[in-house]
């Protein structure tokens, strides 16, 4: 698929990934619809996406909820006349121990509280968002691509039951969807990244990010950048249809 002159939306757009994503679309000429609850970090996104030429409007909305996933697509679908691609990438941390001991002692354990709100936004905004674009692509008839943002951490990570679930499900999702939307002309795909180099990571503590970077054979974290170009090849290579692409310097959980 040509970006150009094509409309995108994108999940999280307010920084790491989903911004890093939404420029690199814009550079090829798409127009975006630009989604998070960050309106502020939002606005940094959208100033950068516009210096490129494009057509840019945000909208902040709760992917998490029905109602409002529902009113987003088709706002967008009023605001641009056409959706022809999306980009899942929104999503949380609540990373915890199933069970916490000390001393052979219960300290703690994971809330459900915590479970479900990863679930909430990682998984089932991922499902809301997809179910709402494939029926606005279906319905305009645009040969259309989505973007799932799983993880490697969907083989299991360890102090992730919620987040390594709900990024299992997201690649489960994106293969059945690969499979009953390839007849309307959807290709749908996921990239599967590792340690990215996002303010997050960035955040942790050094002896800790120094671990988790010596165990990369490749020695280095992924930049954002990568990651982009990665989701630019999914969109562009028209052949390419529920995969799971991991992007981890040949890291594997």
């Amino acid at each position: 698929m040509e970006l150009k002159s094509k409309t995108v939306l994108v999940t999280g757009a307010a920084r790491g990934l989903g911004a890093a994503i939404a420029k690199g679309v814009a550079a090829q000429g798409a127009d975006l619809a630009l989604v998070d609850l960050d309106e502020t970090s939002l606005a940094d996104t959208q100033r950068t996406c516009e210096e490129l030429g494009v057509t840019v409007r945000n909208y902040g909305t709760n992917v998490a909820n029905e109602a409002e996933v529902i009113a987003l697509f088709d706002q967008v679908v009023q605001d641009f006349g056409r959706l022809d691609g999306l980009v899942n990438n929104a999503g949380i941390l609540r990373d915890g121990l199933l069970v916490k001991t000390e001393d052979g002692q219960i300290t703690d354990k994971m809330s459900l509280e915590d479970w479900q709100a990863v679930i909430d936004v990682n998984l089932t905004g991922v499902f809301l968002c997809g179910r709402e674009a494939a029926e606005h692509m279906i319905r305009l008839g645009a040969a259309g691509c989505m973007i799932n943002l799983s993880s490697i951490s969907r083989a299991g990570n360890f102090g992730q039951s919620n987040y390594s679930a709900a990024k299992a499900g997201v690649a489960a999702l994106t293969v059945v969807w690969s499979k009953e939307l390839a007849r309307h002309g959807i290709r749908v795909n996921a990239i599967a990244p590792g340690f990215v180099n996002t303010e997050m990571v960035a955040s942790m503590r050094p002896e800790i990010l120094e671990k988790a970077v010596a165990n990369i054979p490749l020695g280095r974290l992924c930049e954002l950048e990568e990651i982009a170009h990665t989701a630019l090849y999914l969109f562009e290579n028209d052949y390419v249809d529920g995969r799971i692409i991991e992007i981890d310097g040949a890291l594997r959980l």
